[in-house]
């Protein structure tokens, strides 16, 4: 090869060159584009049925390459990361539900704060609490970071991480905690937002003239649709939804409730209270109130009045559901509209 041919070569290569990083730049400066789809690869060999009697291909080599249904992961119903700390357990291999119940913490609490520990179910492919008979793929643990105990402090959270840690250890995974201080402030920033958020309504149904004993006020409550409730002296309206918290609650003196003879007792005074973040706004819980609470007062012969003993005129219920509206609109702001479970334990 003479060295005339040898430097037109390299001189068409510098050329090449030179054409292709003009054109590279030239893609990255302009606007982005669609990528052709390939089609998918066809092998004229025959398709194969798995080991486990799931579908498979063959590749071009004759290999058979099972094809794997993964379970559908679904969010939790018990952690959200609106109001909790998450921290995420990974482990090499399934875990057996008995190995990861035999190594639960003994208290699910970092000193006011609960805390869950869920699976994943690895057939399934839902976040559930560790039972015998499955096998999980992945665990997680979520911490309340804020509740009406207050917010979530460094000592609750490094408790946290003990009893986590402890749990990872157990079954043989690695577990990720979140920074505190991150954790910390967030927590002080809900805490904040649902102390000015919160709102328990409360009433007083105060006798006019002759007292009533636990009894009358029972039988008079039940025709408003309360009934006994878990603790003494309490009666609870119940929620059309199955397994939610009381729309309102009725209470007098306990220690009435549990006298050897209750109806030797007079009761002279009726709480009638309304946890406004515990119910959805849509039911109308608030219209319940007054209503129950005029009600009551005319079967019972009671004036309404507020904690300090004042009569309640009607412009004070208009004046309530006037800011009761603006409490509604800054929940569903902050995604934890009144009756949703992430509103219901927060407001705890």
């Amino acid at each position: 090869m003479t060295l005339t041919t040898l430097l037109a070569i390299l001189g068409g290569l510098v050329l090449i060159a030179v054409i292709a990083h003009g054109a590279w730049t030239a893609r990255k400066a302009g606007p982005k584009r669609a990528v052709p789809l390939m089609e998918e690869p066809h092998f004229d060999g025959p398709s194969a049925a798995s080991a486990d009697g799931g579908a498979a291909v063959v590749d071009p080599l004759g290999a058979t390459l099972p094809v794997v249904a993964r379970p559908l992961r679904r969010p939790s119903a018990r952690i959200d990361a609106l109001i909790d700390a998450i921290a995420t357990i990974t482990v090499e291999s399934t875990v057996a539900g008995e190995l990861a119940l035999q190594h639960q913490p003994g208290s699910r609490r970092a000193g006011t704060k609960p805390f869950q520990i869920e699976g994943l179910n690895a057939e399934s492919g839902e976040w559930e609490l560790p039972t015998p008979g499955q096998r999980y793929g992945e665990f997680q643990a979520g911490v309340k970071m804020a509740n009406r105990g207050g917010a979530l402090n460094e000592i609750e959270y490094s408790e946290f991480v003990q009893k986590i840690q402890g749990f990872a250890d157990g079954v043989g995974g690695f577990v990720q905690f979140p920074d505190m201080l991150d954790v910390v402030a967030r927590a002080r920033e809900l805490d904040q937002f649902a102390a000015s958020h919160d709102a328990q309504l409360a009433l007083l149904l105060r006798a006019k003239g002759a007292a009533w004993t636990p009894g009358f006020v029972q039988q008079a409550a039940a025709r408003h649709g309360f009934v006994a409730g878990a603790l003494p002296g309490r009666l609870v309206m119940p929620s059309g939804e199955e397994g939610a918290p009381p729309v309102l609650t009725l209470q007098f003196d306990a220690q009435a409730a549990l006298a050897e003879d209750p109806e030797a007792l007079s009761l002279r005074e009726l709480t009638l209270s309304l946890d406004v973040p515990q119910t959805p706004a849509e039911t109308e819980p608030f219209a319940l109130w007054q209503e129950s609470a005029r009600g009551l007062a005319r079967d019972l012969e009671a004036e309404v009045c507020d904690d300090r003993g004042q009569v309640l005129g009607l412009h004070a219920f208009a004046a309530i559901d006037v800011e009761l509206k603006k409490l509604y609109e800054a929940l569903i702001e902050r995604d934890l509209a009144a009756g949703t479970p992430a509103a219901r334990r927060l407001f705890s």
